[in-house]
């Protein structure tokens, strides 16, 4: 700036020094949150609290089999598969990851040194560890052998502790290179391990695809849920164009993009299995579209008779929605990956219609 004194530039220059001090103390506010982080570990304990007996409630008391699937994915499988319940352990890990910067990341930009932050974060993750061997085991003294020291507990806090120091101490391609180093170390240790009395490498026992149970030699049904082996819910549909069949049908609920492609594109159009689910999809947000025009025009109407009241009621309605919605989806992509026709009520039928017209 032109003609500008120098008791004029002392001013400014304080002014803006003390607007980038505000600026900065402002977001180091302890006020600050990250609101999506506090609702997805609100969602996380939901569940762990027993939600999921709600759906097994609703399974005994109606038989239906569109509850029984949603029931069966609230559990978790005795040994060999993946049902949705089996998010709930992951997601807490991946909530502790994405906490770190909030934590670790502003403790340091206020001025904490690195090893008072290091102490803190092995004494939280010990504490963990602790509270996991005393929730398995209790009080009671047992011989060293009997002691249980593996616990969810424990894991969380073990991660949590590592992964906190090699944040402290690693810049962001050192944090990659143990990010990709860990993956791909755990997968070559299952890949080429394996437990005392059993074979390395990938597992060759049976398993059904219905429950996850192992089947034992010889077995004819599945001895956990009755399901018979090399039945038509239990095997793989052949392959199609170098993708299997199972491997399209799940695709096909992922957005509105891939079942349409299934449709036009041979030789998945040809096939029913993978039909029936591109139709189904479609359907299913057909019906997402119309429940939502419903609700908008619920919402207008009643907005102006209890505008509060209309408010919370619609917020409420829409995230059990959002939430049967999201289940319901994960369901449909668990059951096509095992090759199974899984029918919804009313729009099932019809996508099995649709799918038997080619």
């Amino acid at each position: 700036m032109p003609y500008m004194n120098a008791a004029n530039l002392t001013v400014e220059n304080g002014k803006a020094t003390q607007t980038k001090y505000m600026l900065l103390k402002t977001s180091l506010s302890p006020q600050q949150r990250l609101y999506s982080l506090d609702a997805l570990r609100g969602f996380d304990m939901f569940w762990i609290m027993g939600a999921e007996e709600i759906f097994h409630k609703l399974y005994e008391a109606t038989g239906s089999p569109f509850w029984g699937a949603i029931s069966l994915q609230f559990t978790h499988p005795d040994w060999n598969g993946f049902h949705a319940y089996d998010l709930i352990f992951p997601l807490f890990l991946f909530m502790a990851g994405v906490a770190t910067p909030y934590s670790v990341g502003r403790e340091l930009e206020k001025g904490r040194t690195r090893e008072q932050l290091l102490w803190r974060v092995i004494k939280r993750g010990l504490i963990l560890v602790l509270l996991g061997i005393f929730n398995n085991n209790g009080l009671e003294i047992r011989p060293l052998s009997e002691i249980r020291f593996g616990s969810v507990l424990g894991r969380i806090g073990l991660a949590y502790m590592f992964a906190n120091i090699i944040y402290l101490y690693s810049k962001e391609r050192a944090q990659m290179i143990w990010f990709f180093g860990l993956l791909i170390g755990y997968w070559l240790l299952l890949k080429f391990m394996s437990a005392p009395g059993f074979p390395r490498g990938d597992d060759p026992m049976a398993f059904c695809s219905g429950c996850g149970g192992q089947i034992p030699e010889g077995a004819t049904a599945c001895p956990a849920c009755g399901r018979a082996v090399g039945s038509a819910g239990a095997a793989v549909p052949a392959s199609t164009g170098g993708m299997t069949d199972n491997v399209a049908g799940m695709l096909a609920y992922f957005t509105l993009i891939p079942a349409i492609i299934f449709l036009v594109m041979e030789p998945y159009n040809k096939k029913r299995f993978v039909r029936f689910h591109a139709f189904q999809c479609l359907f299913l947000h057909g019906v997402w579209v119309a429940i939502w025009i419903v609700l908008i025009v619920l919402s207008i109407i009643f907005g102006f008779v209890l505008p509060i009241l209309a408010h919370l009621i619609g917020m409420l309605i829409w995230m059990v929605l959002v939430l049967g919605f999201f289940i319901l989806w994960i369901v449909l992509v668990l059951k096509a990956n095992q090759g199974q026709m899984f029918k919804l009520p009313i729009i099932g039928d019809l996508a099995e219609k649709q799918a038997n017209a080619a």
